[in-house]
């Protein structure tokens, strides 16, 4: 099973021969193809929505891992107990949904020795959760498909490094190893900050607000960053 390049690079960042679950599994094609190469025994696959579920359930049929990968109609972490599984992968949502899904089973969260995650949007958010959660980064990716670039986190347990802020939405690991994509992350981040502000100076009530004045902030640090690229 070829995966595309999103998925193999989460696929990638799965610790081999642990318990797996992938929360929002979709189709499944993640732990079909962990399972079936033989990179971890077994695997929990989680589906809120009744649709995917649905695809999910025949694909696991037509390839015969019904047995080896545990299908589960539920939102989020509420489809494991603490301890069942060692690795989670929450991939292709916003950020602050991931965030959400993490903090809602503090129990279960808690109890997992590794984190894959790949947020749509809102890196940063995320990677300042997961150090104020007792969790440190393990690891970073970028990868480019059909045009977008896409980020990965893998996280640990353990104290967190204290990073320069702009860096939390850059990726510290990223920017620590100049990844080969990373100029043009970090362009895409100071187009995004410099939409948002240009929305924002139409209004002279958001021009006087905190959030103006950190989006600010936020675009000049990411152009100091840029120009050393």
């Amino acid at each position: 099973m070829k995966l595309s390049k999103r998925l193999a690079t989460i696929a990638a960042l799965v610790p081999p021969g642990g318990r797996l679950a992938d929360i929002g599994t979709d189709h499944a094609y993640l732990p079909v193809y962990l399972v079936t190469e033989g990179i971890v025994p077994s695997a929990v696959a989680g589906e809120v929505h009744e649709g995917p579920f649905r695809s999910a359930a025949e694909a696991l049929a037509g390839v015969g891992l019904a047995d080896r990968i545990d299908l589960r109609f539920g939102d989020g972490l509420a489809v494991l107990a603490p301890g069942e599984v060692d690795t989670a992968v929450i991939a292709g949502m916003g950020g602050a949904t991931i965030v959400e899904i993490l903090a809602a089973r503090p129990e279960v969260t808690a109890a997992l020795s590794c984190l894959v995650l790949q947020p749509m949007q809102g890196a940063g958010l995320v990677r300042r959760w997961l150090a104020t959660a007792g969790w440190r980064l393990a690891a970073e990716a970028l990868v480019e498909e059909d045009g977008r670039l896409y980020e990965v986190i893998a996280a640990a347990p353990g104290t967190a490094k204290e990073y320069e802020p702009i860096l939390y939405d850059i990726g510290p690991l990223l920017w620590a190893r100049r990844h080969p994509l990373l100029k043009g992350h970090v362009a895409a981040l100071l187009a995004q900050a410099r939409r948002v502000a240009a929305e924002m100076a139409a209004s002279p009530q958001a021009v006087r607000s905190p959030k103006y004045r950190e989006y600010a902030t936020k675009i000049a640090q990411l152009e100091d960053k840029l120009a050393c690229l």
